[in-house]
């Protein structure tokens, strides 16, 4: 009798199964079409007018040096960087990174 009752439920929840699969497989074919509208439509053309706005926001800026105000709570060094004189960070970049008491003073290349 269990026997019986397995195989009457294991019809019914395969079949059940199948239709289920037909169903998603027409409704995945919908959602991947939206998507791909919306992609085209929406997320392309957002992201070509973000790539415009940083290059005219480039063209824009200046490369002067910021005047250099010595802030208490900026460049605090408690122990000296392992590398080099222990004073320049990793990736200093002397146009634009000040040491704690200013700019260095070397020219411009």
């Amino acid at each position: 009798m269990a026997a019986v009752w397995t195989r009457l439920f294991r019809r019914t929840f395969n079949s059940g199964a199948r239709q289920l699969s037909a169903a998603a497989g027409a409704e995945e074919h919908q959602g991947s079409r939206m998507w791909k509208i919306v992609s085209l439509v929406v997320a392309f053309p957002g992201v070509s007018v973000c790539m415009l706005n940083c290059y005219l926001k480039a063209q824009q800026h200046s490369h002067e040096k910021d005047e250099f105000v010595a802030y208490d709570h900026l460049r605090i060094r408690s122990k000296p960087f392992p590398w080099g004189d222990g004073n320049h960070s990793l990736f200093h970049n002397s146009h634009t990174n000040p040491l704690p008491t200013g700019y260095e003073d070397k020219e411009d290349h």
